[in-house]
């Protein structure tokens, strides 16, 4: 008999057998209210009509057209639709199907555009557990303990994480900044730089939305060194957090190379990166493939996504429910010393909990968590130390679901910690 790994631990013990919008079900038909959206994937939520009617349509015509062997008209459409909500500029995508995937080919094209071996990555970074995206990895040593060595030429800067440093949005940047400046000094000369890689909000560093100033601070400093930015959007990106992109709350500029993954396809699995086509270019021949990348029913369903993303109003929606769900968690946090601080941008919300003494509480927190699951509200852990649970609905999420979802979770904080 055959069983899963050991290792593969799950973060709850709901067997799902069907999902419906933000819910997902059990044999017992028990209703669980789904705040995981599958790790940010499901971004129109479980099962949306539109998106299940396409790719049943793709699936009887064509599953998989290999894209270095032949085009196929869902992959063609993709391309062009994609350029409607792309920053201008990046106007060339390669796809692959997962967003370590996508990191792997940034990284290589990064490598391969300015012929330089370095990249810097920020405190609390998660790119990924491939060979060369977990060696951008800082989130937690879980993520790169035990593979070594890993790819050299890495370099880490300060984020600014404002809480963890105690300090202002403001003074968290300029330490930030000032940190990169001494890291391009004495550890990654800009001349053997060849990219940065951030994420806008870190994701599995603890759902730390990075504050104004800091990404055009990056952005001015990749200018002036010749070094390409790279932002990460595998989980912020597609509507999440209110803005289509994460960076474009507070970037001025656009990045040199986007990373997309998670919310593009609904549940399927796609990923892309996008860069301008003559960056693209740079790229050596035979650099880029795979079998996967591009496939023609996760091609359909990402066209679906997007249709509903703008038909339904999915990204000013998520700005507005994300509004609503950070002030019901700060309202709960404001009656349990224990939850710290509560922040994000829209539909990526996370409660940091914290000792008396302000060290992290992990264990409270996956008190918590596991509280909730009971309840039946299903919710994930993150942060280095594991101590901050994050929200991060589907984005049809309405604003009943909200006010339930906060019911349930200051239920489960009142019966551990509070």
């Amino acid at each position: 008999m055959s069983h899963l790994s050991p290792i593969l631990r799950q973060a709850t013990p709901v067997v799902a057998v069907r999902g419906e919008g933000v819910h997902l079900f059990d044999a017992a038909g028990r209703r669980y209210l789904d705040f995981t959206a599958g790790v940010g994937v499901t971004s129109t939520g479980h099962c949306h009509p539109r998106v299940v009617a396409a790719t049943q349509r793709q699936a009887a015509t064509l599953v998989h057209g290999q894209y270095t062997t032949v085009l196929h008209e869902p992959l063609l459409a993709l391309t062009e639709r994609l350029g409607e909500v792309l920053p201008a500029g990046l106007d060339t995508l390669f796809y692959v199907s997962s967003g370590s995937e996508a990191v792997e080919a940034a990284l290589r094209l990064a490598r391969h555009a300015t012929g330089r071996q370095n990249v810097i990555v920020f405190d609390g970074s998660f790119h990924g557990r491939t060979m060369g995206a977990a060696a951008l990895t800082t989130a937690g040593t879980r993520f790169r303990a035990g593979i070594g060595p890993l790819m050299p030429g890495v370099a880490v800067a300060p984020f600014p994480y404002a809480f963890r440093l105690g300090m202002t949005g403001e003074q968290a940047v300029e330490h930030a900044l000032a940190g990169l400046d001494h890291v391009f000094a004495t550890t990654s000369a800009p001349e053997e730089t060849a990219a940065m890689f951030v994420e806008p909000v870190l994701g599995e560093g603890g759902y730390v939305p990075a504050p104004a100033g800091f990404l055009d601070g990056l952005r001015e400093r990749a200018d002036r060194h010749g070094v390409l930015l790279v932002l990460d959007e595998v989980q912020s990106g597609f509507g999440r957090t209110g803005e289509f992109w994460a960076f474009q709350h507070h970037l001025r500029g656009v990045p040199d190379i986007l990373v997309t993954a998670k919310g593009l396809a609904s549940g399927f699995p796609l990923s892309a990166i996008a860069a301008p086509a003559e960056l693209m270019a740079r790229a050596r021949p035979g650099s880029q493939g795979g079998t996967y990348g591009g496939n023609a029913v996760s091609c359909a369903a990402a066209l679906a996504t997007l249709d509903v993303i703008r038909d339904e109003g999915l990204v000013p929606h998520a700005a507005e429910q994300g509004r609503r769900l950070l002030a019901g968690l700060r309202e709960v946090a404001a009656g349990a010393p224990g939850l710290a601080d509560v922040r994000g941008l829209g539909l990526m919300v996370g409660t940091e909990f914290c000792g008396p003494d302000g060290s992290p509480d992990p264990v409270a927190a996956q008190r918590v968590q596991q509280a909730a699951a009971d309840l039946g509200l299903l919710l994930l852990t993150c942060g280095t130390h594991g101590n901050v649970v994050r929200m991060m609905p589907a984005l049809v999420v309405t604003a009943e679901q909200i006010d339930e979802a906060v019911a349930l979770w200051s239920e489960a904080v009142r019966v551990t910690v509070a």
